[in-house]
């Protein structure tokens, strides 16, 4: 009797400090009074564990060996029910302390209800389709749904899943085509004004066109024919830039999601509780969306959880997420330790990690050079070459003033292109 209600306590114990880890785990955000009344109740469950820890040396020392103890139930306690089933075993003289502290943690929970009553949460809800996509799949919705049952845009569709695009295959395509017909009608529209008007970009002035107009026509053309390419092309290789651009991102959180896991494995909790943990976690947002797709996949569509590492693995733009995938679905199979299957994957990623960062820095030494040399070396070698132009007054057909203009033109667009060089080169971590 005496071990059973002793089990109880523990039991009742353990929910208590889970309780308390839950309330200073919570990412909701939370106003000023809802902290205070969270920190009471911490503060009142911390009280209730000291008055049940405090009766565990009076209850041990109730037991009498030899004399069936642990059949009866010792005097000077008194067992207290909680709700449902759960109840604990109390010494008399803390019983009142103990209810004390229970009905001020009921008070508490019920001024927490009242306050979330008060102030609903916003739900967000996912919308599949934009305006912009209902539109165009009101034109093209069967055209695009046959393109991809008969195989074709395999690549495109493929790209589209791994970058993560909240889009569906069929509406892209659909707003692709719907894109294309209005940059037709922009196209004909910006060629039958360059037709008949001219454009001085230098005095910024507009003027009707005077000449053959076949002439013209043939040499415009060009007009027409770049708004569908250029939506065309941007349409198309868009989700293969946004794929890159996310592998790259849970490239560079790889080593620290595998350190994170590999110290949260050593506490032998459930794999899906890591994956669990990681998604939450606010630090690993392009690795904790791949989380979250193995949890969709586990508890949303029943796969059994080697099977949905397996699936991700396929779908993820991340090789090396990839591959870490199929390692731990192969160790869940064979019974393997997690523990040790991270930490050794933890010191090959980090190894990578830290070459990755000096081929980095190697490569910033060698652009500085690039830079000293090209864009700052060659404008002097150029306004010297100017100067000398000047003072010799060699004809180059081009007066100082239209010639300085050329040069700081010339020096701001390699500028621009150097940085924007730059950014697109250099890691994000």
């Amino acid at each position: 009797m005496i071990v059973e209600q002793l089990k109880k306590n523990l039991d009742v114990e353990i929910n208590m400090i889970r309780e308390i880890d839950r309330i200073y785990s919570a990412e909701t955000e939370l106003d000023a009074e809802q902290v205070r009344i969270y920190a009471k109740i911490a503060e009142s469950l911390v009280k209730r564990i000291a008055i049940l820890n405090e009766s565990i040396p009076d209850i041990l020392s109730s037991i009498i060996i030899g004399r069936g103890a642990g059949k009866e139930e010792p005097k000077g306690f008194q067992t207290i029910p909680l709700r449902k089933e759960v109840e604990v075993f109390v010494s008399e003289r803390k019983r009142d302390e103990f209810l004390k502290e229970l009905n001020i943690d009921d008070l508490l929970l019920n001024k927490v209800k009242k306050k979330q009553k008060e102030k609903p949460k916003k739900i967000e809800k996912f919308n599949p389709n934009n305006w912009y996509g209902k539109i165009s799949n009101r034109f093209f919705f069967n055209n695009s749904q046959n393109l991809i049952k008969t195989g074709n845009f395999k690549s495109l569709t493929s790209d589209l899943r791994k970058s993560n695009i909240n889009v569906l295959s069929t509406t892209y395509l659909s707003m692709m085509f719907f894109s294309l017909c209005l940059a037709v009608v922009v196209g004909v529209i910006a060629m039958i004004f360059a037709i008949f008007f001219t454009i001085d970009f230098l005095n910024l002035s507009i003027s009707l066109y005077s000449g053959s107009y076949l002439i013209r026509i043939v040499k415009v053309l060009w007009v027409f024919l770049a708004f569908p390419a250029f939506t065309f092309l941007m349409f198309y290789f868009y989700p293969a830039m946004e794929k890159s651009s996310v592998g790259q991102r849970i490239n560079q959180e790889i080593p620290f999601v595998v350190i994170h896991m590999a110290s949260i494995s050593g506490s032998k909790i459930e794999p899906i509780e890591l994956f669990r943990i990681v998604a939450l976690n606010k630090e690993y947002q392009a690795a904790g969306n791949e989380f979250t797709k193995i949890l969709n996949q586990v508890n949303l569509y029943g796969y059994d959880l080697s099977t949905a590492l397996r699936n991700v693995s396929l779908s993820t733009p991340s090789s090396k997420f990839s591959e870490l995938l199929n390692g731990m679905a192969v160790t869940i199979n064979s019974g393997g330790d997690m523990r040790k299957f991270f930490e050794k994957r933890s010191e090959s990623l980090l190894l990578e990690y830290r070459l990755e960062k000096e081929k980095a820095n190697k490569s910033a030494e060698t652009f500085m050079d690039l830079y000293i040399s090209i864009v700052i070396a060659t404008p002097m070698i150029m306004v010297m070459l100017l100067v000398i132009i000047s003072i010799s007054r060699i004809s180059t057909g081009f007066n100082p003033t239209q010639m300085t203009t050329a040069i700081i033109g010339l020096v701001a667009i390699v500028n621009i292109m150097f940085i924007a060089f730059l950014h697109f080169k250099q890691p994000n971590y």
